[in-house]
């Protein structure tokens, strides 16, 4: 897709709030004054935690609350349940105005329904919609990996650049592309499964049903599946990994090979090295493709920086296309952490955000589905 001209751009205002330009007049006379600085509610829905926050105009999490996952074998109206929940706990105590939902998963281009979510039950799920009526909130649904790009972008390690591609690192590779004040979701909503790009041609098995992709080789799985497959092969550098881990296989973690590296155990930081390698390729490709100014590589993973980021650094320099002839972007890492899914859902929530008075838990239908 190719950048709008300077006559297409849409007004500031829409920009400001991720939209695309063809809304652009329609949002810029429908926003209220003053809304950016309306307090709105974030909720992200990871594998193992929903976790609800109100933030701030600035980006600030003013309060947050969080709850276990329910397991994907639940039924749609049971993560609506644990969603309204924590949006009430929050809304009995703030003057909130929208909520933003963002999730693991596609969601389509109207940012209303969740086509498909690895870890919950969601099959072309209207949640938006569901969730709107139950609590009587605009709500807006969201991609995590695009929140979490959007919170940089505004907030965070992406400030100030109009070109930005952010990779999310967690058990698999997320990714989202915010240019010229707008997240660039594609024509269907679904642009950013970087983590799907084949790297190695017949290599292995991914989820998806392909072979060889990117996430494979620098995730947080292919982390422990590595240091795994050490301890399968009764390597003895492995040692020292799986006295850390209780002497079982299964105690390998991720957060524990990069707590390993820290303290200096050689195999992990070779296991980190090896993720990071694939991460500075891969990223390579992406700016072939897309040539940004910036890449910010967030997610639980990312959390062992340089080990990791060092690396990826060394890589994409070797492998960059035209290395040596074309400005190179810039490699950083992301600097809100956990709270950036939250707060990029809340911050683009502004976007539909009106004045309400706060709704107390006795006005809103808890049942599912209720009117």
């Amino acid at each position: 897709m190719t950048s709008p001209n300077s006559a297409q751009r849409p007004a500031v205002l829409p920009t400001l709030l991720g939209l695309g330009p063809r809304f652009a007049d329609r949002r810029r006379r429908a926003l209220p004054a003053g809304v950016l600085r309306l307090p709105t509610i974030g909720v992200d829905i990871g594998g193992t935690k929903v976790v609800a926050g109100v933030v701030d105009g600035e980006g600030r999490v003013l309060e947050s609350v969080r709850t276990e996952t329910p397991h994907k074998s639940k039924s749609p109206a049971v993560v609506e349940d644990v969603i309204v929940d924590l949006v009430l706990q929050l809304a009995d105590k703030h003057d909130v105005h929208a909520v933003g939902v963002g999730a693991a998963g596609w969601v389509d281009a109207e940012r209303s329904r969740v086509l498909f979510a690895p870890h919950l039950n969601w099959r072309n799920e209207p949640l938006r919609d569901a969730l709107s009526r139950r609590l009587r909130f605009p709500v807006v649904v969201e991609n995590d990996a695009n929140a979490a790009a959007w919170a940089e972008w505004r907030f965070g390690a992406g400030r100030g650049e109009d070109h930005m591609v952010m990779i999310t690192l967690g058990t698999g590779i997320g990714g989202a592309v915010v240019r010229d004040g707008w997240v660039d979701r594609g024509k269907y909503g679904l642009a950013g499964e970087f983590g799907h790009m084949q790297v190695v041609p017949g290599g292995h098995r991914c989820p998806c049903g392909n072979r060889g992709c990117w996430e494979q080789y620098s995730s947080g799985n292919a982390l422990v599946r590595e240091a795994r497959g050490l301890v399968a092969e009764e390597s003895p550098v492995i040692e020292g990994l799986l006295a850390r881990a209780g002497g079982t296989a299964e105690g390998i973690t991720g957060p524990l090979v990069t707590e390993a590296a820290r303290d200096g155990d050689a195999t992990a930081t070779e296991l980190l090295y090896e993720v990071g390698h694939w991460l500075g390729v891969g990223i390579a490709n992406l700016a072939a493709a897309l040539d940004p100014g910036r890449f910010v590589v967030g997610g639980g993973v990312s959390e062992a920086g340089d080990l990791l980021l060092g690396p990826a650094r060394e890589a994409f320099g070797r492998t960059l296309t035209g290395r040596g002839f074309r400005p190179e972007a810039g490699l950083v890492h992301a600097a809100l952490g956990n709270e950036a899914g939250l707060v990029g859902a809340a911050d683009l929530a502004r976007q539909v955000a009106r004045r309400f008075r706060t709704i107390k838990r006795h006005r809103v239908e808890r049942a599912a589905g209720g009117a």
